[in-house]
């Protein structure tokens, strides 16, 4: 696996919008990219990132504004500007050789899992999932916020499952406003393991199963005897829905040699039949042990993953630490 070199200050971290762009919150993406500033870093944007636009662009100009950066040797790093439902359409445009050839950090959350996924299991390259830049926006900036700065300088802390999380929708509230108890729930009592990590926002990685930028056997099979602990951020799926792409990612063979599973919280739950997440998970999952309800994904507090990377995760009462090592 290769690990790029993480920020120092002075380096210059590369913006570009692979999915939307920010032109509809301009305010609060000048805010992020400050506190970013503040950290000592430079700002190179690519064209398109505060376009008014559900895209970022034609899918073939956000694709080369994605290779520049990875080609531009002043660039030290790779963020995602945001999130959006559209990525997918670029996937073509990607030279993810140019990517192999120059390898530094890219970062992203939600839809970015499109391109944080292939990058990790085709290009053998880690990657960082939780925050997109500009994500940076929340005054004052909260701990796991604060984690992941720390991460992109290459200090790995120990996450441990917070008190509580918002239970509120980031758009409904001002900030940061943790108003309920957090309680990681699984399927086993205790858990003690250690794995390479992978996963990514369920939503988007469902729809890679099976194309061309699906390298997942190829991934398991170099790394099967490390064993892998994936993790699910769901924002939107139904129940029913989330049952039936977890069946199908078994029945694609994803789940080889796998030690545990963590799932978040749904961001949008909904149910078509009455199915509750609870039963989803436990029709999924006969012999995996799968913790959910995680502080992982698009409810806050969300912390930060690192594709491609060595998860040692402990659990026991509800309660989890996560540790990750690069090897």
């Amino acid at each position: 696996m290769i690990y790029p070199s993480f920020l120092k200050k002075n380096d210059t971290i590369g913006i570009c919008a692979p999915s939307a762009g920010v032109g509809k919150k301009l305010e609060s993406f000048e805010q992020s990219l400050s506190k970013l500033k503040q950290e000592g870093y430079n700002i190179l944007e690519t064209k398109n990132v505060r376009i008014f636009n559900e895209r970022g662009g034609t899918a073939q100009e956000r694709g080369a504004e994605l290779n520049s950066l990875f080609e531009n040797d002043s660039v030290n790093f790779v963020m995602a500007a945001a999130g959006g439902d559209f990525l997918d359409e670029m996937l073509p445009y990607i030279s993810f050789q140019t990517l192999q050839q120059h390898p530094k950090w890219l970062m992203g959350a939600s839809d970015p899992t499109s391109i944080l996924y292939p990058y990790t299991t085709m290009c053998d390259v880690a990657t960082l999932y939780g925050c997109n830049a500009g994500s940076f926006d929340i005054v004052p900036l909260p701990d796991y916020l604060q984690t992941c700065l720390a991460f992109i300088q290459g200090n790995l802390l120990e996450q441990t499952s917070y008190k509580a999380y918002q239970n509120a929708k980031p758009w409904e509230v001002e900030g940061y406003q943790p108003d309920t108890p957090s309680h990681w729930q699984a399927t086993v009592e205790n858990l003690s393991v250690s794995g390479r990590c992978i996963g990514g926002c369920i939503d988007s990685l469902k729809d890679i199963i099976g194309t061309k930028f699906d390298t997942t056997h190829t991934f398991i099979e170099k790394y099967k005897d490390d064993g892998f602990i994936w993790y699910f951020d769901n924002f939107a799926l139904s129940a029913e829905n989330l049952y039936r792409t977890l069946l199908q990612m078994q029945f694609a063979g994803w789940f080889e040699n796998t030690k545990a599973i963590i799932i978040g919280r749904t961001l949008l739950p909904s149910s078509e039949t009455g199915m509750e997440y609870e039963e989803a998970i436990h029709r999924a999952f006969q012999t995996i042990p799968v913790l959910y309800n995680a502080d992982i994904g698009h409810t806050n507090p969300s912390m930060t993953m690192i594709n491609g990377a060595i998860l040692h995760l402990q659990y026991t009462n509800t309660s989890a630490s996560l540790k990750f090592e690069c090897k």
